[in-house]
Order: C-alpha cells, then structure tokens, then sequence
C-alpha cells in the first residue's frame, strides 16, 4: 500500500516537472516569436530612414569639415596653389549624397524609364492610329502590317537605345552608388577600414559577384516551385535578403569584413534582414518588365544605402539561422576551385 502510494506519489511529481517544462518551452518559443516578429518589423522602420537622413546629412558631413583644422598636407597644398581658387580644396571634398541621389532619379526615371513610357505609350500608339488611317479601307492589311511593324521597332528601340543606356547607367550607377555608401560611411564610421591586401580586396569583390548572382538565380529556382504561395514567400524571402546585403555590403566593406562574415551576419539574424529588404523587394516586383525593375531599384537604391549605414540591426532573436547562402557559396567555391585552382598551380 506505501509502494503505491510512493510511486503515485513520484508520477504526479513527474507529470509536474514535464508540466513546468512545456510550459517553459512554450514561454520561450513565444517569446522568440515575438522577438523575431519585433525584428522584422525593426528591420522594415529602418529601411526608410534614409529618406529622412539624407536631407540633412550633406549638411552636418560639410559643417564637420569645415569646422575642422586643415592638415599639414592641405596646407601645403593650399600654400603651392596660389592661383586657383579659395573654395576649390573645399569643393574637392563637399558631401554630394543628396545631389547623387538626384542624379540617380533623374538618370534612371527622368531619361531611362520617360523614353521606355513614351515609346510605349505615346510613339506606338501613334503609329498605330497612323496605319489605321493610312489602311482604312483596308482594315486587314493595316493589321497585318502592324503585325510586322511593332516587332521590328521594339526590337530596333531595345537594341540602339534601351540595351546601350541600360549597360551604361549599371556602370554610372554602381560610381554614384559607391560615392554615396563612402560619404554616409564617413558622415556616421569615419574613415574606411579596407581589407588588408589588394589581392584579397579583389577575391572579395570577384566571389561576392559569383555568389550574389547564383544566389539571384537560386530565388528564381525557387519561385517555380509547384506550390504558389510557397513559391512566392521562398522567392521573396531570397529578394529580401539579397537587396539587404547590396544595401549593408557598403559599409561592411568599409569595415573591413571579409564575405563569409557579411552572410554570416545575414544568416542568423535573417529576421531583421528580411524585414529591411522587404520594401524594395515588393516594390522592384510590381513592374512586369526587367528593365522597368530594374529602373525602380536604381532609383530607390541610394535611399537604402544611407539606411543600411544608420541602421544597427537587431541580433540574437532567433536561434536558427537560415542557412539560404551555404548552396551558392559550395558551387561558388567549386567553379573557383575548379578555374583559378588551377591557373594558380600552373
């Protein structure tokens, strides 16, 4: 009868201990919840702080400089060029972020984006209407011309304007996009701390290329998954991610840390990151056209740049990373391993 009483007694006991334990765990996991959904949401506020910041941000990087002491260089320069002008060190070193900006807009919406709209809407319509007026009287001619002529002047317009501007505003773009990370890296940062060879500077730039691609490439692999909303969350979660990094890599460039810690960062604290990529992310995917997408991100980018450099991200809210970069950088390594391998052993 006491034995019965006692192993009652040590299940109840038990069942007690198991109780508090699930509780703890559910305490805890809604906790991490909520953590995750904070970061996320902190991650989202943060990505439009630069709309904010940068208005005022030439301002105060000028006052610094020209409230502080000129070098001895600078002296001396300003000593051996008596006959340029007083302003002309200055102007040399101004804050130009806002008027990049600009540029950006005006570059990839006032010139790029206006022609592809007018082309489209204005001088193809027009045309249109002219051969519908020209083959009135014979409405299945003027169709079947059309039918010829708009293939052939899309594709003269995309090839002798659109291709040659869109390569040359990427290159344009990526000038003004690192003028920008450089002086809203200096306004909050100071001075930029490189990597500490120009060998390693260049493997750097060139891997972080390859794995940036196949990691765009992945988010495509993924949105054809045969589950469409699955599709669609996986692949936006990969444009998330992606335009955080482009938007960061700036100044974690600037200080000085080398790819793997950049995704390493990303990766476990994917909440904050998909949070703050994820205005750019919706936005560049309501354009049905790649080009026109490509035109949004260009000109909403530098925003995102002057973001990610004020922005401290929220960390340790989650304790699984999500490991989206480790299948790109194992192939990225192979190709490497497989075409400078062995151009180096030779």
């Amino acid at each position: 009868m006491i034995s019965s009483r006692v192993i009652a007694f040590e299940e109840v006991k038990s069942s007690r201990v198991i109780d508090k334990n699930t509780k703890r765990l559910v305490i805890s996991q809604r906790v991490e919840h909520r953590g995750i959904i904070h970061a996320i949401c902190k991650g989202f506020a943060d990505s439009l702080k630069g709309a904010i910041v940068l208005f005022y941000m030439d301002k105060q990087i000028n006052e610094k400089l020209s409230s502080r002491p000129p070098s001895r260089t600078e002296t001396h320069k300003k000593d051996t060029s008596i006959h340029s002008p007083a302003k002309h060190s200055n102007q040399q070193r101004e804050s130009k972020v806002l008027k990049r900006t600009i540029q950006c807009c005006a570059l990839n919406g006032g010139v790029f984006w206006a022609s592809i709209l007018i082309f489209e809407c204005g001088l193809l319509p027009f045309l249109k209407y002219l051969l519908t007026i020209i083959f009135g009287h014979s409405p299945g001619m003027g169709v079947t011309v059309w039918s010829w002529t708009k293939p052939f002047l899309s594709l003269t317009f995309g090839t002798v304007w659109v291709l040659p501007l869109f390569l040359l505003s990427r290159i344009v773009n990526s000038l003004w996009f690192q003028d920008i990370a450089d002086s809203a890296y200096r306004y909050r940062q100071g001075r930029p701390l490189l990597l500490s060879s120009v060998s390693k500077l260049v493997a750097d730039t060139l891997f972080s290329i390859l794995v940036q691609a196949l990691f765009l490439g992945q988010g495509m692999l993924v949105s054809k998954v045969p589950l469409p909303p699955l599709g669609d969350i996986l692949a936006l979660v990969h444009m998330c991610l992606l335009y955080a990094l482009y938007a960061f890599e700036y100044k974690w460039f600037n200080m000085g840390w080398e790819l793997h810690r950049r995704l390493t960062f990303i990766e476990g604290n994917w909440p904050y990151f998909v949070g703050f990529g994820l205005p750019l992310a919706v936005l560049t995917q309501l354009p049905n056209s790649y080009v026109i997408s490509g035109c949004v991100f260009s000109i909403l980018f530098p925003l995102f740049i002057v973001s990610g450099n004020e922005a401290e991200p929220v960390t340790g809210v989650c304790d699984c990373p999500l490991k989206l970069f480790s299948p790109v950088i194992a192939i990225a390594n192979t190709l490497f391993n497989k075409t400078i391998g062995p151009a180096n052993r030779r």
